[in-house]
């Protein structure tokens, strides 16, 4: 019998149990996936605690990116073949060993890219790739501030905008996180437990600040990124890791400098077909190309996701994890 971590009741990471879980079999337009990696990430954790609702009600497998081996391909379904190594985000699903999927949501995984690195990167890449490529252009000369550069999709993200010619700024919490973010594209580093990054940021830009501010801790961060900003500047939320922004009269983006502000995500940027492969295919190509280096820096046991969950949410983790089944 395959195994999973299921969620019955929201909670703390005591919520994710590893139990027997039937995968059953792929119907018209689905696959068989056997998972060989899976990753960790912060909206894993909000399925957990109920911040964000589960699709489908509880009991509920979270996680949202693996790779893996196609197992059985259901009716119709074309392009792909037994024995294929594929990999996909998605809401939920992915903690377990094997999962039934739609097979117009997988992608094959390229020769030169680990199964562990598709399933590291497949969520926080193509998260990075959208927010630099599609919601905010980066462009050469840009001014960006990225808080938790040391993140999953801060290192990514950070060697991305590097490389299209930016100035990047980034906020950490440690002298290590810090060092890590410097590695990885990073001009500045804020450590923002010890330095203000309002006022630093001014400092680092002689007063003329960012175009942009790529920011997924929420609560912590905010309104003070708004301050980070150039008039005219964007203000990209995308998580919210320290807790949801309250909420605020919209008054005050014209107050901060007739700014923009955006909530996306890549579920909505990435539900065509024809978005999907492209966003995966410039993910590959930067990768394949040494442009953007994945690393894994911790693996744990997908029967210890409580505990794996846990050090994220304790900042304990850096970069990219994933869970072995």
């Amino acid at each position: 019998m395959s195994k999973a971590i299921r969620i019955h009741a929201h909670g703390g990471a005591e919520a994710l149990v590893y139990e027997d879980a039937d995968p059953g079999r792929p119907g018209p337009g689905q696959i068989l996936v056997k998972h060989t990696a899976i990753g960790l990430n912060f909206i894993d954790i909000y399925f957990r605690t109920g911040l964000y609702p589960a699709p489908n009600g509880l009991p509920l497998v979270p996680g949202g990116e693996a790779a893996g081996i196609v197992l059985e391909l259901g009716e119709g379904v074309e392009g792909l073949k037994v024995g294929d190594r594929v990999a996909y985000v998605i809401n939920t699903g992915a903690y377990a060993e094997q999962r039934v999927i739609a097979a117009d949501r997988v992608v094959t995984i390229p020769d030169g890219i680990s199964d562990e690195q598709a399933a590291a990167m497949m969520l926080k890449g193509m998260t990075a790739e959208y927010l630099v490529r599609r919601t905010f252009k980066v462009r050469p000369g840009d001014t960006i501030l990225y808080h938790a550069a040391a993140g999953g999709v801060g290192v990514i993200l950070g060697q991305w905008a590097k490389h299209l010619g930016a100035t990047v700024i980034g906020t950490a919490s440690s002298p290590e996180k810090a060092e890590l973010a410097r590695a990885h594209g990073y001009d500045h580093v804020i450590d923002y437990r010890t330095q203000d990054f309002v006022s630093e940021v001014a400092r680092l830009t002689d007063g003329r600040k960012c175009d942009v501010v790529y920011d997924s801790v929420g609560k912590d961060t905010f309104p003070g990124s708004l301050d980070c900003l150039r008039p005219l500047g964007t203000f990209v939320s995308f998580g919210q890791s320290s807790g949801p922004i309250p909420p605020f009269n919209i008054a005050l983006l014209a107050q901060k400098g007739s700014l923009f502000a955006t909530r996306p995500t890549l579920f909505v940027y990435n539900a065509k077909r024809e978005d999907l492969e492209t966003s995966a295919k410039a993910l590959f190509d930067v990768v394949l190309n040494g442009i953007v280096e994945i690393k894994i820096n911790q693996t744990y046991a997908l029967k210890d996701a409580g505990r794996a969950q846990a050090d994220l949410e304790g900042r304990k983790t850096t970069g990219a994890t994933v869970l072995i089944p």
